[in-house]
């Protein structure tokens, strides 16, 4: 039962990893993911970058269930998702930080990393849509990872907004 405002907020985020609406996140959700960014940007699964990006999914997946699958059946329910990132992760999202970071890394690098290891806010907007963000709210989102305003969004920004946006209740 989610009762706090905080659970209420963490459990709306829920459907950003339930990518197929089935009601549950399980490895699917994220190979899907990984499958709509590659096909968003026009890179070969096959590529080294999309490898990457299917590596940093799995991983990101087995981080996940490592803290919220609590019955083992490969699949987080909504009640699992919210005690989880609850629990394990409201004091600690420099965790889920961590969990999330080579997903992260390679959704950039798909997006057109420069070799200063950053992404074009477009980019990182487009990430945002395919990931389900709705477009205005990707858009905003993505410029507010550029503060400096040179157009450009390192991977320490992105993986530190999105463990905040998943762990802290603002």
């Amino acid at each position: 039962m989610v009762t706090s405002e905080y659970e209420r907020r963490i459990a709306a985020r829920f459907a950003g990893f339930d990518q197929d609406g089935n009601g549950y996140i399980d490895r699917e959700d994220f190979s899907g993911a990984a499958k709509a960014l590659l096909a968003e940007f026009a890179v070969a699964a096959r590529s080294d970058r999309g490898q990457a990006l299917y590596i940093g999914a799995e991983a990101f997946w087995q981080g996940m269930a490592g803290i919220a699958d609590r019955d083992g059946d490969q699949r987080i329910t909504r009640e699992e998702f919210v005690n989880g990132a609850v629990k394990r992760l409201r004091d600690n999202p420099d965790r889920f930080a961590e969990i999330a970071r080579p997903f992260l890394h390679a959704a950039l690098a798909v997006a057109g990393t420069g070799e200063d290891g950053t992404a074009g806010v477009e980019g990182v907007a487009r990430v945002l849509e395919v990931l389900g963000v709705p477009e205005d709210l990707a858009r905003t989102a993505a410029a507010a990872l550029d503060p400096d305003g040179d157009g450009r969004i390192g991977e320490e920004e992105v993986v530190r907004s999105f463990a905040r946006y998943f762990t802290v209740p603002e």
